[in-house]
C-alpha cells in the first residue's frame, strides 16, 4: 500500500498539495546489505540476483543544501553490478569513509547501501538553502556529488576531493521510491520524454558527452574516425550519437548482428560484428594477430585508422585500442568492466605520439548541456527494456551478463511505462520511431 505521498505524486499532485502532505517513515528501496559483502568468496559467478533486495528502509533526514525526490523510474548502471558484486571493493569502505567527516555525511554509514546513480521525479522537500528549485518540480539526476566548498571543485566539479558518484559511494541511491541529492546534482526533466526514458540517460549520456565533446575529453572534431567499443550499450550508444551529430565518423563494435542493425538504424554505417570477426576464438581481440585482423577491417570500412578510441571495456580490449588508434590518436577512457589491470605493448604509444586521456563522469555544466540536448530531440534515448523496483535483480543481472542492449530501466514509483510526458507536440516532432530505436 503507497503512502498518501507517494498515490499524490503518482496522481501528479500539485507542489502545494505535496507541501500539504506527511514525509513516509520509510519506502522500499534495493539495497546490498553490509552483512553479506562476503558471500562470493570464491565463486566465480557472482550473481547480483542473490545480493540485491527491495526492503522497507527508514526515511533519511534531509540537509540544507539537500532535496528529497519522489523517484518514478531510475536505471542501471555497471556501478550498480560492482555494488552488488561487492567488487573491485565493498561500496560500504565508501560509506565509512565518507562518515568520517562528520556532519550530515555521517548518515551514509548504515548496514545497508541503496543503489542506483540515475533517476527522474518529482521533488517533494527541499532543504533550507535549496533556492532555484521547489516542490513539484519535475527532475533528473545529475550523478555527481561534488563538494561545493572544495576549491578544486570550482576548476572542475570532477577534479574536487570531495566528488563522489551518488548511489555508488554515497547512499540514499535513485533504485528506491525515494531518494536524497544535493541541490547542484537537480536538473529539469525533458519534457517530451517518459519517466524512465528521462531516468536512463544522466550518468551513461554525460560520461560519453565529456569523453567526447568536452574540453577535457579527447576533443573530437569533424571527420574524425572514433571507434566505439560495446557500441549498443549504456555509454557507447550515446557516444555513437555524439559523434555523428559532431559530424565525426563512428566505427561501432558490437557482438551480434542484431545489435548491428540497432546501430545501422542511428545512422552508423561502419560496423564491425565481434563474433563474425574473432570466428570462434574469444581472445582474438587480445593478441596482435587479432589487433591487425581488426585495424584492417576498420580501414576497410573508413579508409583509414581512427583518431579517437572510446574505451571503457577495460582489460580485454585495451591493448587493442593503445595499438589500434591512429599515429598521434587518442584512447579515451573511463571505466574497465573487464578489469582494471591493462597490459598493452607500450611502444604503440611513445614512438608513434598517442596520448592516453582519463575521463571520469561529468561536471554539472556538462550534464546540462547533455540534458539540452535530450530536451531538443538532438539525443534519444537509449532505453531498451524497463523492470519493476521488485525485479531490480534480474534487471541489474542482464547488464552483469551483457544481455542487453542501451539502457535497462527500473520503474519505481511510476505505475507503468509511457507516462510523464508534458509536451506531447515536441515527442511528436522528435518521432516516436526515433525515441523507440532501442525497445525490445
Amino acid at each position: 500500500m503507497q503512502s498518501p505521498m507517494s498515490e499524490a505524486v503518482i496522481a501528479g499532485a500539485d507542489g502545494k498539495e505535496l507541501t500539504a502532505l506527511p514525509v513516509p517513515d520509510s519506502f522500499p528501496a534495493a539495497v546490498v546489505r553490509e552483512a553479506d559483502q562476503s558471500m562470493f568468496q570464491n565463486m566465480s559467478d557472482k550473481d547480483v540476483r542473490k545480493s540485491l533486495f527491495v526492503e522497507q528502509v527508514p526515511m533519511p533526514e534531509l540537509a540544507p543544501d539537500e532535496a528529497l525526490i519522489a523517484v518514478m523510474a531510475s536505471a542501471i548502471n555497471y556501478n550498480t553490478v560492482w555494488t552488488a558484486m561487492f567488487e573491485p571493493l565493498p561500496t560500504f569502505q565508501f560509506l565509512k569513509q565518507m562518515a568520517k567527516r562528520g556532519g550530515w555525511e555521517a548518515r551514509h554509514d548504515l548496514p545497508y547501501h541503496i543503489v542506483g546513480s540515475d533517476a527522474s521525479g518529482v521533488i517533494v522537500r527541499t532543504g533550507s538553502s535549496v533556492r532555484k528549485w521547489k516542490v513539484g518540480d519535475h527532475i533528473v539526476v545529475s550523478p555527481a556529488y561534488v563538494d561545493e566548498q572544495d576549491p578544486d571543485t570550482h576548476r572542475d566539479g570532477m577534479l574536487g576531493e570531495g566528488q563522489k558518484a551518488w548511489g555508488f559511494e554515497t547512499n540514499f541511491g535513485g533504485l528506491a521510491h525515494y531518494a536524497v541529492v544535493r541541490a547542484s546534482q537537480l536538473m529539469p526533466k525533458p519534457a517530451a520524454l517518459t519517466w524512465e526514458e528521462a531516468a536512463a540517460n544522466p550518468l551513461c549520456a554525460s560520461t560519453a558527452y565529456r569523453m567526447l565533446v568536452g574540453e577535457r575529453g579527447a576533443r573530437m572534431k569533424q571527420g574524425d574516425v572514433v571507434l566505439v567499443w560495446g557500441a549498443t550499450g549504456g555509454l557507447g550508444s550515446y557516444a555513437v550519437q555524439l559523434v555523428l551529430n559532431g559530424g565525426g565518423i563512428p566505427v561501432g563494435v558490437v557482438n551480434s548482428e542484431a545489435k548491428a542493425e540497432v546501430l545501422r538504424s542511428l545512422g552508423c554505417e561502419a560496423v564491425i560484428n565481434r563474433e563474425t570477426l574473432q570466428d570462434g576464438d574469444p581472445t582474438l581481440l587480445e593478441r596482435p594477430d587479432g589487433w591487425k585482423k581488426m585495424g584492417k577491417e576498420i580501414r576497410a570500412l573508413v579508409g583509414e585508422d581512427p583518431h579517437i578510441v572510446f574505451e571503457h571495456v577495460g582489460r580485454e580490449t585495451f591493448a587493442a585500442s593503445v595499438f589500434l588508434a591512429r599515429r598521434g590518436g587518442t584512447v579515451i577512457t573511463c571505466g574497465s568492466s573487464t578489469g582494471y589491470e591493462h597490459v598493452y605493448d607500450n611502444r604503440y604509444l611513445w614512438m608513434r605520439l598517442k596520448r592516453i586521456v582519463g575521463s571520469h563522469g561529468a561536471n554539472l555544466h556538462e550534464q546540462c548541456e547533455v540534458n539540452r540536448l535530450f530536451a531538443l530531440g538532438r539525443l534519444v534515448p537509449a532505453l531498451s527494456r524497463t523492470y519493476a523496483l521488485d525485479e531490480v535483480g534480474a534487471a541489474a543481472r542482464s547488464v552483469q551478463t551483457n544481455q542487453h542492449i542501451g539502457k535497462v530501466g527500473v520503474l519505481c514509483l511510476a505505475p507503468r511505462p509511457g507516462l510523464g510526458v508534458t509536451d506531447p507536440r515536441v515527442r511528436e516532432r522528435i518521432g516516436e520511431r526515433r525515441l523507440t530505436a532501442f525497445r525490445e
